[in-house]
């Protein structure tokens, strides 16, 4: 008879390389140290090699190639597991109750997650919306490992294979100072700009790249090196006279841009923007869920 790993052997390992402490770990699976180092241990034994480097304790947890392997492995099948649970939603035609783990990029969720809670809230009252804001790869790792449901981003984007649903356009503007704006020429153009006078988020922000390639940015002497984290920062770079930057619609229909001495203008070339979609895994089981809370963000946007 064949032997096979449970679970909740996976959920330990997982968790464990997580912490890298198995006394982190057994807190975070709600065990006793020695109920999860036995899991691992039986986990071990079935797949017939170490999972880890069995050192001194004051030493850092170390996995091994295999260990690595079967963590990568453990996860898609936990993500698929989680999945098959899923499946009493739809069997109970229950699509909108429940927990739903949404993550959402920082040039979003800011301008968009609160008014879909309160959305949410009215028309759907028994389901629970748990958020996490993070940059694009790390939802897609998240997603791909089971531990969010479906994701807020902006695309396009390499979404590896995972099922994706287009709810909305959000424009690009550019924004520059009332000073500096009175010394430039209408419409704008790129080659009227200084070197070094375009603000930037850091490249893990998509916003970035969807920003340059829409709005037809190919000069990059016109980039200026720095790189801001947050468009609070790069609306203070502006506001005091150093450049101009490319900034979402929703985030100035939110008020990012109030008491701000700054002028709004359209960038150069054709109309340019960013698609909005919901991305989710293709062996989910709640996929009328999130075609109708696709319906919801659709609205808002």
């Amino acid at each position: 008879m064949n032997k096979w790993p449970s679970l909740k052997q996976l959920h330990y390992l997982i968790t464990l390389h997580e912490t890298r402490h198995f006394s982190e770990a057994a807190e975070k699976c709600f065990v006793s140290q020695s109920t999860l180092s036995k899991g691992i241990q039986n986990l071990e034994e079935l797949i017939g090699c170490p999972l880890y480097e069995k050192k001194d304790k004051k030493s850092p947890l170390v996995f091994t190639q295999a260990g690595e392997l079967v963590v990568e492995h453990g996860r898609e099948l936990l993500a698929k597991g989680q999945d098959l649970v899923e499946l009493g939603y739809l069997c109970q035609g229950e699509t909108m109750q429940g927990q739903l783990r949404v993550g959402c990029i920082p040039t979003i969720a800011p301008f968009l997650l609160c008014d879909l809670v309160q959305e949410v809230n009215a028309r759907y009252p028994q389901l629970d919306l748990l958020l996490r804001e993070d940059t694009t790869t790390n939802l897609l790792a998240a997603l791909r490992q089971g531990s969010l449901d479906v994701l807020i981003l902006a695309l396009p984007v390499d979404i590896d294979g995972m099922h994706s649903c287009i709810v909305g356009q959000d424009p690009f503007k550019m924004i520059i100072s009332r000073n500096q704006a009175d010394q430039i020429t209408a419409p704008i153009r790129y080659d009227d700009l200084p070197n070094e006078s375009v603000f930037l988020l850091e490249r893990e922000h998509c916003l970035t790249e969807h920003a340059v390639s829409a709005c037809s940015l190919t000069e990059k002497e016109k980039i200026n090196p720095f790189s801001a984290t947050s468009l609070h920062t790069l609306v203070q770079m502006v506001a005091n006279g150093l450049g101009t930057t490319f900034i979402p619609q929703m985030a100035i229909e939110h008020g990012l841009l109030d008491n701000q001495n700054l002028v709004i203008v359209d960038p150069p070339g054709q109309e340019a923007y960013r698609k909005i979609g919901l991305v989710w895994r293709p062996s989910t089981s709640r996929a009328q869920t999130f075609e109708q809370l696709a319906e919801v963000v659709s609205e808002l946007l």
